[in-house]
């Protein structure tokens, strides 16, 4: 299906944010999620699924001053 992530269209085959995210190589727990504009628990990234157009938004943490 394709999906937006950060701005950036994309095709996955991924079902769940959980997927997602674990697609991508992201681990530990130095980043968040919203989908469609709405922060998701990262409880429920498992049980969140994902769905044609959505937009994903990860962000990280950036050092600097």
């Amino acid at each position: 299906m394709k999906i937006i992530v950060n701005g950036k269209e994309m095709q996955t085959n991924a079902r769940t944010l959980a997927e997602l995210v674990q697609s991508l190589g992201y681990a530990g727990d130095y980043f968040a999620v919203a989908q469609n504009m709405t922060a998701v628990p990262r409880l429920h990234y498992a049980e969140t699924p994902l769905h044609e157009n959505d937009d994903i938004e990860i962000l990280t943490p950036m050092q600097g001053g």
